[in-house]
């Protein structure tokens, strides 16, 4: 499986990483190559994640990391993860 990451994530992520960088760049960088790789393995096992609670869909999964909800889509068709968002509070909307 591939993955596609959205330009809503990326947006918010770029947030979050300029966020952590404000107190230790180093610390911004390692939080980004960890969630790269968390991200990356769920190639592996793309429905090891919960199932979403704000979608009644199976395919919408939220990937828990450190804080932060990360929602992905399991594309079957197009045979990729879509990596929709990412949040640490409960006012996220898809």
């Amino acid at each position: 499986m591939q993955i596609l990451k959205t330009s809503r994530f990326l947006d918010e992520l770029d947030v979050i990483v300029d966020f952590i960088a404000e107190d230790s760049l180093s610390q911004a960088l390692i939080f980004l190559d960890k969630l790269e790789s968390t991200v990356y393995a769920l190639t592996d096992t793309p429905y090891r994640c919960r199932q979403s609670g704000k979608s009644n869909d199976v395919n919408v999964r939220e990937l828990v990391f450190m804080g932060y909800v990360v929602p992905y889509r399991v594309n079957k068709e197009k045979n990729r993860i879509e990596v929709i968002g990412i949040f640490s509070a409960n006012e996220w909307e898809m």
